[in-house]
């Protein structure tokens, strides 16, 4: 039996986490959002998703939890995560033409637990500042 990649641990980790992607991104769809874009990298952050709420822009940060044992999912985005979620915002609406200061858009955490049995949407949970 061949030995695997030590860095095919982390292609299956980025597998693992586009699944939840995906399901969160559904599940957001099936609640009136539309997506905009996926994955969205600068040098400051990522996006996991951006969505559309009516006429407010969501990004939608996307954390999974295989076990509750070491704490909730929505708990791992910490305040040094949530300031790279704003700077990366930030660069996606001036790079699609918005305005920062002009636009309405909201930071929300979709935390996944049981293998995706349990969904927890929660609006608004970084504010800015």
């Amino acid at each position: 039996m061949a030995l695997l990649p030590w860095n095919n641990r982390s292609v299956n980790k980025r597998a693992v986490g586009k699944n939840y992607e995906t399901l969160a991104k559904d599940y957001l769809g099936r609640q009136g959002l539309v997506a905009l874009a996926e994955n969205y990298t600068a040098k400051c952050g990522e996006l996991d998703l951006v969505m559309q709420d009516g006429s407010t822009l969501v990004f939608v940060e996307v954390k999974y939890r295989q076990s509750t044992q070491y704490g909730l999912a929505q708990e791992m985005v910490t305040p040094s995560k949530a300031r790279k979620l704003q700077k990366a915002a930030t660069l996606w609406l001036l790079q699609n033409g918005l305005s920062p200061y002009d636009t309405d858009f909201r930071f929300d955490v979709v935390a996944i637990h049981q293998q995706g049995n349990d969904i927890n949407w929660i609006k608004n949970a970084i504010t800015q500042g």
